[in-house]
């Protein structure tokens, strides 16, 4: 712009860049009083950056936000690559309601073989050193995890474990239950309350009891290891779909993930997220693994902490509404 007597101001803010044209007076001038002193500038400042923006009713530029849901369930199921799910006609439940009304990750991974090391990363952020399934010494670790991170923060925390023989045991397999620790992960901490790890049969039928953040982890047939796809996605649609349902009109989300693949498509898994501000359909290509899931469950949950290999892996985006 050009003309008699107008100058030009421009203020840089942290988001956003700021144009102010003063017609008839030297903008110098008007620095230059400013300039007397740094609480008048400040004050200056602040004071046109406000009327401007209440005049033009704009807010702030802002980074992209996560949601601040009230509640978000993750279930992992088990061992199947990314192929065997989405699209398969044997997973009805996951492809035409979660993957059709929520959001497709289709670039998701694991992060290693076999199980064990994958709920640890998922949880924690990291492996905590174990390389295999083999049973553990319960809370052996002290490392930052979710469940420690919520505690700390004043918010809560709980797992569902079907096949569980009795709260907060520790016990590392039961056959009669299907049940095995190695895909509690937990119970590696001695950070994380015993009387936070449920059984099954405790899933609330009232949602808005739930903790801010729980891991729902079905038994050995019903996360698709020992059994059929068709079984684990049956066992979600009858357990958890009233809960998905409810989500979606009560600030809350669902996300349904796999520990690891069958070992034939580079740990290409599938995670779908439905509920509250998930744009339905809505898919994301980036690539994303077990801490980036991690990373966006502490943000989703307001936490200023990231635990381990979280702190530096990115958010989920793109899919929000």
């Amino acid at each position: 712009m050009s003309g008699g007597g107008s100058n030009l101001i421009w203020l840089h803010g942290k988001n956003s860049l700021l144009l102010f044209w003063f017609l008839g007076r030297p903008a110098v001038s008007v620095l230059a009083g400013v300039r007397r002193s740094r609480l008048v500038l400040t004050a200056f400042a602040v004071g046109l950056i406000v009327a401007v923006l209440v005049s033009w009713n704009i807010a702030p530029a802002r980074a992209a936000a996560l949601p601040s849901p009230d509640h978000v369930v993750v279930v992992v199921f088990e061992n199947h690559s990314y192929s065997q799910i989405i699209g398969s006609s044997s997973a009805p439940y996951i492809n035409n309601t979660l993957k059709s009304g929520g959001a497709n990750l289709t670039a998701s991974y694991g992060l290693t073989h076999p199980s064990q090391p994958n709920y640890l990363a998922l949880f924690s952020g990291g492996t905590q050193g174990i390389t295999n399934d083999n049973c553990y010494t319960p809370g052996f670790s002290s490392a930052a995890n979710l469940g420690s991170e919520l505690i700390a923060a004043g918010r809560t925390w709980g797992s569902y474990n079907e096949g569980l023989p009795a709260e907060g045991s520790t016990v590392c397999t039961n056959s009669s239950t299907k049940y095995a620790r190695k895909h509690n992960p937990w119970f590696a901490f001695s950070n994380v309350p015993l009387n936070t790890a449920h059984t099954f049969a405790q899933f609330p039928s009232n949602y808005s009891t739930l903790p801010k953040v729980s891991f729902v982890i079905p038994n050995l047939c019903n996360d698709m290891h020992d059994c059929s796809v068709s079984t684990g996605d049956t066992w979600l649609k009858s357990n958890l779909s009233a809960y998905a349902t409810w989500a979606q009109t009560h600030n809350s989300l669902l996300i349904v993930t796999f520990d690891e693949d069958n070992g034939s498509s580079g740990n290409h898994i599938t995670t779908v997220l439905y509920g509250a501000h998930v744009t339905p359909g809505s898919s994301s290509s980036t690539t994303y693994n077990h801490y980036n899931v991690l990373r966006t469950l502490e943000d989703l949950s307001g936490l200023t902490t990231h635990a381990g290999n979280a702190g530096s892996a990115s958010d989920i985006t793109g899919i929000w509404s």
